[in-house]
């Protein structure tokens, strides 16, 4: 059965005359996430959710596209571990850049940037985008859509490659994991009051946080408390597409008008 939502499994004959009101765009990274998850971990989840999505919005609003999912992301500050895999921002830039040009020429206005991995940062290119162009970009970091419930799920905060992350690759590929390998991912703190307290930020580099590129304890992970995050995601965010791609642009668009 060919998906008509997924753009690499149509075709010319199914596209041509279709209107396309939303574009989805799935992003995530090539990283290592303690010495227990997969390197394609946010490539995993992040394309499994954004097609999920697109698949159920589908059946209710039929002028929604999922494109291929861009596995590369920002990880300048994880190099020091094997084989992270790391384009710069600017290169990402270009990229989104040119295929929002490319869905524009196509009359698709209405794109949504699904960001898995934590060290992409789309908020300037989207400013300067919605400037140069009469389109409009949403930017969803997956993991954040259902924060509001994560304390109902979830015993200990993750930074990356906890508890939160474990469980939701137990959840979709549990074959891919290998807990008994796992480390504490306990980090060692900042020598600064105002870092550890998040009064200021700074970039940091993982090796020095500890040898198993992790900042979460996996330990109490499991395929249920994922399966319960990932259906509150897919079910906020499928509806999210269907109002988006039902509702017309107009002056005051995306506000009320």
């Amino acid at each position: 059965m060919i998906n008509e939502w997924d753009l690499s499994q149509t075709n010319l004959y199914r596209l041509t005359g279709r209107e396309i009101e939303v574009a989805v765009l799935p992003l995530g990274a090539i990283e290592p996430h303690n010495q227990h998850l997969p390197e394609g971990m946010d490539w995993f989840h992040t394309t499994h959710i954004a097609r999920e999505i697109c698949k159920r919005a589908w059946e209710k609003s039929n002028n929604i596209l999922c494109l291929p999912s861009i596995p590369y992301g920002v990880d300048c500050n994880l190099m020091d571990f094997p084989i992270t895999i790391h384009v710069s921002q600017a290169t990402l830039d270009l990229m989104i850049q040119d295929i929002v040009f490319s869905l524009y020429q196509h009359g698709i206005q209405k794109i949504v940037l699904f960001n898995g991995h934590g060290g992409n940062d789309f908020t300037p290119l989207i400013r300067q985008l919605q400037c140069d162009l009469d389109v409009h970009l949403f930017l969803c970091n997956w993991w954040r859509v259902g924060m509001d419930k994560y304390k109902e799920i979830f015993e200990k905060p993750d930074d990356h490659a906890g508890e939160f992350e474990t469980s939701i690759a137990l959840a979709l590929f549990p074959e891919l994991v290998e807990l008994e390998k796992a480390g504490s991912g306990e980090v060692r703190p900042f020598r600064f009051e105002a870092l550890n307290k998040g009064w200021v930020q700074t970039s940091r580099r993982f090796s020095r946080m500890n040898d198993n590129c992790a900042a979460g304890n996996p330990a109490g992970a499991s395929a249920e408390k994922g399966k319960k995050y990932l259906e509150i995601v897919i079910n906020r965010m499928t509806d999210f597409l269907v109002q988006l791609a039902q509702d017309q642009i107009d002056m005051n668009f995306p506000h009320i008008k």
